[in-house]
């Protein structure tokens, strides 16, 4: 099928799946009004439709540090139990009214207890939530399964609390792990102990690399870290030459390592310049095992669909090019291989082939 004959309602119904996409980062806006309200948190504005515009544009710097500036009105409202289990719920349901049939959200449980709620208390309470959007979801006919993946922020003394989160709650929900924030000065390798704990303890784990900072990111968290896969990695082209790949490029292609590649989002940190030269397009067809992710729905006022079109309309991904990636996302969750095969057997494939 042309690309041309692609319409948006079409790539709605398509089944997706998204590994990178930030649960702080993807809250309603109309729902961050109303929870700030009661918190007494005060906004930019009350209006949900500006809101949403005001983190459109203040996304839109071209710097990674404005960019997740952005986060302090979601995360005001998210330190309840009451804001957590709305938010988990909504998210849930926002990725099924998208066709999303697998997702990994994440998020940091330190930046969740400043209304007095434990780092467990923080992690029970968004699986409750996410529990409750899964079940509503399936009743509705529009199942999806979502993971977590729990954060450590890189820039912060508590990585190694939140990877024992991530062993603790590996069988209640909690599929990984990851480091998150500011990329550039804070170096995967300051929290090789935790990794190392990881790693010990049989739990994956991506690590944010390659948007911010270059390829001695990507190279330290591969090689020194032991990432399983790379959050963005959209600056490994640096090690791509007229074709040729480059000793690490190489090895990411080889090993089939996952890149989670969220073309919106890295236009708004001027990762990327436009999607028509998203390193995404070049690299899938180089043979890399790129994702297709959102990053952050409400701050990139964005939506896997979008993310589809925008790669259809402006660099002429076909339906063939977005079951490609659809695939590789559930090839590399972190989730059994048995979970996964079915997956892409039993909803994907046919989803596609409709």
């Amino acid at each position: 099928m042309s690309s041309t004959r692609i319409d948006a309602d079409a790539l709605r119904r398509l089944p997706k799946a998204v590994l990178h996409d930030h649960l702080d980062g993807g809250l309603r806006p109309a729902t961050v009004v109303e929870l700030a309200d009661e918190v007494g948190h005060t906004l930019p504005t009350t209006d949900p439709d500006a809101l949403a515009a005001w983190y459109y544009d203040a996304a839109n710097s071209g710097d990674l540090v404005r960019y997740i500036a952005t986060f302090e009105h979601t995360l005001a409202v998210m330190q309840s139990r009451e804001g957590l289990l709305r938010t988990a719920e909504e998210y849930v349901l926002d990725l099924a009214a998208d066709g999303v049939v697998y997702a990994e959200v994440r998020y940091a449980p330190e930046l969740n207890t400043n209304g007095g709620l434990t780092l467990p208390e923080v992690v029970e309470t968004v699986q409750e939530g996410l529990a409750a959007g899964m079940a509503k979801a399936a009743a509705a006919g529009t199942p999806v399964r979502v993971g977590t993946l729990l954060c450590g922020m890189r820039m912060f003394d508590r990585v190694r609390e939140a990877a024992d989160l991530a062993v603790a709650f590996r069988d209640a929900g909690v599929v990984g792990f990851d480091i998150a924030g500011a990329e550039d000065g804070f170096p995967p390798a300051d929290h090789l102990a935790a990794f190392e704990h990881l790693r010990r303890e049989s739990v994956p784990f991506t690590i944010h690399a390659g948007e911010a900072h270059g390829l001695p990111s990507i190279h330290q968290a591969l090689q020194v870290c032991g990432a399983q896969r790379i959050g963005h990695g959209v600056r490994i082209t640096e090690d791509i030459v007229d074709g040729k790949l480059g000793r690490l490029a190489g090895w990411v292609r080889d090993r089939r390592v996952a890149l989670e590649m969220c073309p919106t989002s890295n236009l708004q940190t001027g990762a990327a310049t436009s999607i028509a030269e998203h390193p995404i397009t070049a690299l899938k067809d180089l043979g890399f095992r790129v994702t297709l992710n959102t990053d952050n729905r409400l701050v990139s006022g964005t939506t896997m669909t979008r993310e589809m079109s925008l790669l259809v309309a402006e660099a002429g991904w076909t339906v063939e090019d977005l079951r490609a990636v659809t695939v590789n996302a559930v090839k590399s969750a972190f989730i059994p291989f048995d979970e996964r095969k079915a997956l892409i057997e039993d909803v994907v494939m046919p989803g596609y082939a409709v």
